[in-house]
């Protein structure tokens, strides 16, 4: 446990940061994992309807400090590719 008021003062920021990142973390995957299953499956008015807002929360991700610039490219260009694959089939 931290024993100085400056301390103290940093472990708790650090935990208010971790929530933070966390809840960014978890709803970006959430719209990931949601637009890969629905181009998965072949819904590619699901799929296209997703991915806006898929993208917009990769971008949010990465303005917060929670992803890196080039991962979230990385994952914009894997589901962008994902959707238009549903939407040739």
């Amino acid at each position: 446990m931290a024993n100085t008021k400056q301390a103290k003062k940093r472990a708790a920021q650090s935990i208010r940061k971790r929530d933070r990142n966390r809840s960014v973390k978890t709803t970006t995957r959430g719209a990931v994992r949601d637009l890969r299953s629905a181009a998965g499956t072949g819904n590619a008015t699901e799929a296209a309807a997703l991915l806006p807002t898929t993208v917009s929360s990769l971008d949010v991700a990465v303005r917060k400090g929670v992803l890196h610039k080039k991962t979230a490219s990385r994952l914009k260009s894997r589901v962008t590719k994902a959707t238009a694959k549903a939407a040739k089939k």
